[in-house]
Formats: structure tokens, C-alpha cells, sequence
């Protein structure tokens, strides 16, 4: 009885362990095979008697190698050598192809389905040991490399996000804003879309850093940064830290009122928090100033002009008492008040 046979207990200490999935009708063959490979410690022997189970099988054991007969009843072995390439748990295991005669057009076939090797049953035990490792080798390289892209493939992202994230609020930093800003000002150019841009300063901020501590001023931008997060609703909105006690916020295709919408729900999120500041020249608590600016980006215009409306509505929305959005023309006029 062969259905389980194993051969080679200590496999595991070995770097390339060969696990066999030998796929044949004839248990007599099979058992020919085992005992050829029964005295090398290294490779592990499984044997399967019929086609419909094969894949199943392979899925319990995962082999390093299928040796599978071209002759079979039912799916016969030619037909088979696809199937293992269609199914994910089979597609990438070398695949050496057992015949019963040395014929050059079969060979090609088998090839052509995807095989590997080829190989005239009974075949010489060193040629079959000798092929079997070098098929599991390779194999097994091809395994770690992917592995090894796989986790290269995951700590590139981890240092994608970190270049990207600010280390204190956890939201996106000043690069990232550059960089979206400049992607948006183009996408909007070429589409003909409005871009819209919400300057956001903490009021009062470095009045609170002196009064509680810079560790609860931390604990402050965190807090703020994180309500704002929560109010953005659009997938493609972006919140950034700008510097200090600065946020700001790209809204691609959104024009002035809708921009203007945004910033109040930002502006009313701040003050629900009710975190007390003592020392606010405009509250009992925490609040933010906010400046609105949109435009139509066109190839004469740079996206550091749409910076600068916001920041000059901040500065007037600041100037004319805090806790309120200024909204700039787009890119003409002095800012009008939002109210607050």
C-alpha cells in the first residue's frame, strides 16, 4: 500500500526538502518509484492514483514536484498539466512528465501545456533523484524571492507612508500636500475642473502651548487634527499638516461654495470639541480661523497663487476676531466673511 507513503523523516533540516506528488494508475509503478527514492532523507513521497484528486491533493501536501503520467483513465495526464497551471495552489510546481516511450511530438506537447521535464518511466534512480532536487531547488528559490519581494514589496509602503505622514498628528505632512497639490492642480487644468484650498491656523496656539505645556499643545493638535479627519468626507479630500499650528485642505472639483460648506462643518467640529484654553483672544476654548480660496487652474497659473489666497483669507478671517472662515474671490477680489 503506497497512497501515504513518506519517505524521509529528517527532511526539515535540510535547505531544499523535495516533497513529491507522484500522479499514476499503475500503484505498481508508484511503488517502483518509491523505493527508488525511499533511501534519500531529503525527499518526502506521496503517491495519488487518479486524476481527480490530484489537485486536492497537492493543495494537502504541497509538493516541490509532480511527476504525473501521461497515460491515464478518464483526465489523462497531457490534459491534466493546464489544469495545474489554471489553479493557484499548482501553478508555479515544476511538473516532470512520465512516459511510457521517448517520442519527440509527445514531448513537445507536453512542453507546450507547461511541463518541465520529461521523463521515460522507469527512469535511471540517479537521473530521478538528480532531477527531482534540482526541480525542488528551483523551486524553493522561486519561493523565497517571492517571499522576499512580498516583504520588500511591504516595507516599501510602511516607508512610503512614513515619508508621507506627519509623526505628531498621524495625517498626511507638507510633502505629501506639495505633491497632491501639484498632481490636483494639473488633473483640474487638464479637465477644466475647480480646485479649492481651506487654510486652517488653531487659534491662540502658542498663548495655550505656554499656559498647559508643549506636551498638551501635542495632545491638542492631535486631538484637532483627528476631528477635522472625521469631517472630511470625500475619499479624494486631502488634510495635511502645513507647519505648527497650520492644516490645510485640498478640495479637487469644488467650487467656492462648496468649499465655503466644508470649512464651516470644519470650523464647527473644532469648537464641539470644547477643549478649554484659558488664555483664547477670541473663546473659553479651543477654536480655529479658516481661509477659502478656489480657482480654475490654467496653464499661466502655479498652484503656490491658490496658496496664497488662502493664506491671505486666513490672515483676515484672524484679523477680524478668530473663530470664523474668510472666503476668497476666486483668485480676484478682496475676501467676503463666512459666517461663523
Amino acid at each position: 500500500m503506497i497512497e501515504s507513503a513518506t519517505v524521509g523523516q529528517e527532511s526539515d533540516v535540510f535547505e531544499f526538502s523535495s516533497i513529491v506528488l507522484m500522479v499514476d494508475d499503475q500503484k505498481i509503478v508508484g511503488e517502483a518509484m518509491r523505493r527508488m527514492l525511499q533511501a534519500e532523507k531529503d525527499i518526502e513521497f506521496h503517491y495519488c492514483s487518479d486524476t481527480a484528486s490530484a489537485i486536492s491533493r497537492a493543495e494537502s501536501i504541497k509538493p516541490t514536484i509532480i511527476l504525473q503520467d501521461l497515460v491515464m483513465p478518464g483526465v489523462d495526464g497531457m490534459s491534466m498539466i493546464p489544469q495545474y497551471r489554471a489553479h493557484h495552489a499548482t501553478r508555479d510546481i515544476p511538473i516532470i512528465v512520465l512516459s511510457s516511450k521517448e517520442d519527440p511530438a509527445v514531448k513537445r506537447d507536453a512542453f507546450s501545456n507547461g511541463a518541465n521535464d520529461y521523463l521515460v518511466k522507469l527512469p535511471d534512480p540517479i537521473e530521478l533523484i538528480a532531477r527531482v532536487r534540482a526541480h525542488s531547488r528551483a523551486f524553493r528559490s522561486q519561493q523565497q524571492l517571492r517571499l522576499l519581494q512580498q516583504k520588500l514589496e511591504a516595507s516599501n509602503a510602511v516607508l512610503r507612508q512614513l515619508s508621507s505622514q506627519d509623526g505628531l498628528t498621524g495625517i498626511a505632512n507638507r510633502q505629501h500636500f506639495d505633491e497632491q497639490l501639484d498632481r490636483e492642480w494639473r488633473r483640474c487644468q487638464r479637465n477644466g475642473k475647480q480646485v479649492s484650498l481651506v487654510m486652517i491656523d488653531v487659534d491662540g496656539f502658542k498663548l495655550y502651548n505656554d499656559h498647559y505645556g508643549h506636551q498638551a499643545g501635542d495632545d491638542c493638535l492631535r486631538t484637532v487634527a483627528q476631528a477635522l479627519k472625521k469631517t472630511i468626507m470625500r475619499p479624494g479630500d486631502i488634510l495635511a499638516r502645513y507647519g505648527g499650528e497650520e492644516f490645510v485642505v485640498i478640495l479637487p472639483e469644488t467650487d467656492l461654495p462648496g468649499a465655503a460648506a466644508v470649512a464651516e462643518r470644519l470650523r464647527d467640529a473644532v469648537e464641539r470639541l470644547e477643549l478649554h484654553h484659558e488664555k483664547s483672544p477670541c473663546s473659553d476654548h479651543v477654536t480655529i480661523s479658516l481661509g477659502v480660496a478656489c480657482c480654475s487652474p490654467t496653464a499661466r497659473m502655479e498652484s503656490i497663487t491658490l496658496v496664497r489666497h488662502a493664506d491671505r483669507a486666513l490672515y483676515r478671517a484672524k484679523k477680524s476676531g478668530r473663530n470664523r472662515a474668510f472666503l476668497a474671490e476666486p483668485l480676484q477680489g478682496p475676501p467676503a466673511e463666512l459666517a461663523a
